[in-house]
């Protein structure tokens, strides 16, 4: 699995984007309906930023900032570590740890198509986990 590639892995059906001029409030009611924990902030077709559920909680709710007026290019990490298509998922996962962040933004061409998050590495367990449970439910 970390030897796979990140254009194998990555979520291009939850890419989510949005402007700079984007308030949270948008960009959260975004997020919940596409059931993701980040958004990239572009101009244009360049990315130039990202905000995470995490940017949400820190950034905005404990500073008491109002979501409904401000804006991503405020509270956004500007110019996000990247990796591209073809790096391993291993070294995504190595730069999340490293940097403390749990989402990388798959770059091409200076271009956003996809993001890859923490969470894909616990899916294969997770799944493992989930079926012994099933499995053991029927010894019980």
């Amino acid at each position: 699995m970390y030897s796979q590639r990140l254009k194998s892995v990555m979520e291009q059906r939850k890419l989510l984007m949005a402007g700079p001029e984007t308030t949270v409030f948008e960009a959260a009611k975004m997020m919940a309906k596409k059931g993701v924990g980040a958004v990239l902030i572009v101009e244009g077709k360049r990315l130039v930023g990202i905000f995470t559920e995490r940017d949400a909680v820190i950034r905005v709710v404990a500073k008491g900032l109002d979501p409904r007026v401000t804006q991503l290019a405020s509270v956004m990490t500007p110019d996000p570590k990247t990796a591209e298509p073809d790096a391993s998922f291993g070294r995504a996962l190595i730069m999340m740890h490293e940097n403390r962040f749990r989402h990388v933004p798959v770059v091409q061409d200076g271009e956003p198509v996809g993001i890859v998050s923490a969470r894909y590495a616990l899916d294969p367990d997770m799944e493992e986990f989930v079926s012994e449970a099933e499995r053991r439910k029927h010894f019980r």
